[in-house]
């Protein structure tokens, strides 16, 4: 059981040591939600959440979406109510929040149903200063305390409380009131990030709008809120009016400083008038802002504030709650009023200041430490970028108090700086100061200050002057880092290389298979002459089988070519015969084997023949049946007859196609009429049947003969 706490809350304001830091565990229940489990650094059975309103304390511990990651811490502010001895302030917390699976408890809870379990360990103190130092501290405190994996036993938080309230008391903590640059994300870190709008939520802090942070990291979230007000000189060991809108203490307790010691900074800049303090009466800072509070930020009540979200509803409000919307995942700027738009653009000035600042951290800048130069010097360093703003803010506020003391003066000469030409305040941009005149920071600052500050101070912007040439070079320089050429030709590098490395190595691939199948076809090649040259060798060693195998095929080739050739003399004579006969005998061009006229004038002149043997004889007719000696008489007379026609020297005949075999022996024996009725219109061959004249009629006398004879055998038989 964990030994009882001592009181030190209750008494701490009476001792003057402030407040005492709390602890708290906050548990996220299945049933209940967030709630407020033990607290840690008050007595037994207090629970300042209840004494002092803090209902959203657990919702502020637990942030939305913080059971996305392992770690996560969330920083937000809390309202202390004013006592009979103190007035209201602010008070600071910071939570780490860790997950575990509940199956890996030593000691199951019955209330425990889920399969994780969800815990924040909050830290309550009265400033933000070292809570640098307080997050790796409860980073690991969180961490032991899980690793136990038994939440009933909580003296390792009990202790850590008790080591916090040591250092308080003893005044170690007090030591971290100058160390700004150890709270949150590195100073390198945000002017790299946002460039020159660095400059432009600068000066939108000074303007005090509705300013709304959204990000899905919380504490990245909450850094960027805190690293961009510690820009403002000693601002952040005055917020204890940031927690509510209701909240001025800091106004009650100013008074215009009457001393000045130049050797030392704290005094400079609080006879300059700063911090100029953005959170006064009306306003609002909550680094982790949850849903439940949306009801304070669209009060009346509330003018301003910087607020910060992890709940995606909000971009879907932004116009209701926010003049300025800063989305860190996107690295988006969206600014939805029109004259705060206007207000806060950078003169040439500022804009040449902003990229000098910018070039020296990116020079310096080393991936493997963000927060130190790699040249391990101070240009770029985050010394460097404080007095670079430090300075930036000292001559703004001089040169305004020049304005006024030059508007209080027109037309005094005497009044107006020998070295100071003109107005020195254009440099900062009129339309900005003009809205910064109108704000509650600047009424406060210009009643509490002296008029002639610029005596301290030289009114001159830190890069004065109008527009050069190397501000064009460094702006072109800048938009071109701002494409991130190398990085996009890095990816377009690698993909390129990985693309033709792929290539040659299918490339490689495709060759190798073309050379092998090449190689292949090759050894196919040489394997196939190799074997034609050894048929070769063998046919010739073997040269009679060749021979007589090849005899065959000759002798088939011959006997086709003889049988042919032998049918092509005999058709060939037998044209030449039939052409001579029909020329001899007739001269008829008939048809085309001797089908023609001479057919028809061989069948007249047989049925001649028969008709006359008939009558005389009276028997019917019949087919004359030639005897051996009328055939042979009529080849006899064919033969004369040709012999005859080659001496008269006939050399003109009809073509050899229309010579006939098929002719008879009695295609000779034609009658002279018939022969000249066959062709009447053609000359030559009357001619033809002149010359025959005698032929024909021999003829004609054997073939009577020969008829004659046949007729009267028949009767000697009788």
């Amino acid at each position: 059981m964990a030994s009882p706490t001592r009181d030190v809350a209750a008494n701490s304001d009476a001792k003057g040591s402030g407040f005492v830091p709390l602890v708290a565990v906050v548990d996220f229940h299945h049933h209940r939600g967030p709630e407020v489990e033990r607290w840690f650094g008050v007595a037994e059975g207090r629970d300042p959440a209840a004494e002092w309103d803090w209902t959203l304390l657990p919702f502020m511990a637990l942030s939305d979406g913080a059971h996305a990651s392992t770690e996560d811490f969330s920083y937000f502010t809390l309202v202390r109510p004013a006592t009979d001895d103190s007035p209201a302030t602010s008070l600071f917390g910071i939570s780490c929040t860790r997950q575990m699976d509940a199956a890996q408890l030593l000691v199951r809870p019955p209330d425990v149903t889920r399969s994780t379990v969800q815990k924040a360990v909050v830290v309550v103190a009265d400033t933000p200063q070292f809570f640098g130092m307080l997050r790796e501290r409860l980073s690991v405190v969180t961490s032991a305390w899980f690793m136990q994996r038994e939440f009933t036993d909580t003296e390792i938080l009990r202790r850590f409380q008790e080591s916090l309230a040591d250092e308080k008391e003893r005044g170690q903590l007090a030591e971290e009131l100058d160390r700004d640059q150890y709270l949150g994300m590195s100073l390198r870190e945000l002017v790299r990030e946002f460039r020159w709008q660095t400059l432009v939520l600068l000066k939108c802090c000074l303007l005090q709008p509705k300013m709304l942070f959204f990000g899905s990291r919380c504490e990245r979230l909450c850094m960027m809120q805190f690293s961009l007000i510690s820009l403002i000189p000693g601002l952040l060991r005055n917020l204890q009016d940031s927690a509510g809108p209701d909240m001025n203490s800091y106004e009650a307790q100013l008074a215009r400083p009457t001393s000045l010691r130049t050797s030392d900074r704290n005094s400079l800049l609080a006879y300059m008038g700063l911090p100029l303090q953005i959170f006064g009466k009306g306003s609002l800072f909550g680094p982790y802002t949850p849903l439940q509070q949306l009801d304070l930020l669209a009060d009346f009540g509330t003018k301003s504030y910087i607020v910060g979200s992890t709940n995606s509803l909000l971009l879907q409000q932004r116009d209701r709650y926010s003049d300025i919307l800063i989305n860190l995942d996107e690295d988006t700027i969206n600014i939805t009023s029109p004259s705060l738009r206007s207000a806060l653009a950078l003169s040439h000035s500022d804009r040449r200041w902003i990229d000098f600042v910018t070039q020296e951290v990116n020079d310096t800048w080393d991936d493997a430490n963000p927060q130190r130069p790699k040249t391990m010097g101070y240009r770029g360093s985050e010394e460097f970028i404080r007095l670079q703003f430090e300075e930036y803010l000292l001559s703004l506020i001089s040169a305004v108090k020049y304005r006024n003391y030059l508007a209080q003066n027109v037309g005094n000469p005497k009044a107006t700086l020998p070295h100071i030409e003109g107005d020195p305040s254009h440099d900062f941009s009129d339309e900005w100061i003009e809205y910064w005149m109108r704000t509650e920071n600047y009424r406060l600052w210009n009643a509490n200050t002296d008029s002639h500050l610029f005596d301290i101070v030289e009114p001159r912007h830190p890069c004065a002057g109008g527009l050069s040439i190397d501000d064009v070079q460094r702006r072109i320089q800048q938009q071109v880092q701002d494409l991130h050429l190398d990085e996009r030709f890095a990816v377009g590098k690698e993909v390129l290389g990985r693309n033709l490395a792929a290539g040659r190595e299918k490339a490689s691939i495709l060759f190798n298979k073309f050379y092998a199948d090449m190689e292949t076809l090759r050894e196919a090649q040489r394997k196939r002459a190799d074997e034609s040259k050894a048929e070769q060798l063998a046919a010739e060693k073997n040269g009679q089988n060749g021979d007589a195998s090849k005899a065959p095929q000759a002798s088939v080739g011959t006997r086709a070519s003889a049988y042919i050739g032998s049918w092509t003399t005999w058709a060939g004579q037998k044209r030449k015969e039939g052409w001579a006969r029909s020329t001899n005998s007739n001269g008829s061009s008939g048809g085309g084997w001797g089908f023609g006229s001479v057919r028809k004038s061989r069948n007249m002149t047989s049925n001649t023949l028969s008709d006359s043997g008939s009558e005389k004889n009276g028997t019917p007719l019949s087919s004359p049946t030639p005897s051996i000696r009328g055939f042979a008489g009529v080849e006899a007379a064919s033969a004369e007859s040709r012999h005859h026609g080659e001496s008269e020297g006939h050399d003109e005949s009809r073509p050899l196609t229309q010579h006939s075999f098929s002719e008879s022996v009695l295609d000779g024996v034609t009658s002279e009429d018939e022969s000249v009725l066959s062709n009447p219109t053609s000359p030559k061959k009357f001619a033809d049947l002149n010359r025959d004249d005698a032929d024909a009629l021999d003829v004609r006398k054997n073939s009577e003969e020969m008829a004659s004879a046949r007729n009267t055998k028949p009767v000697d038989a009788e």
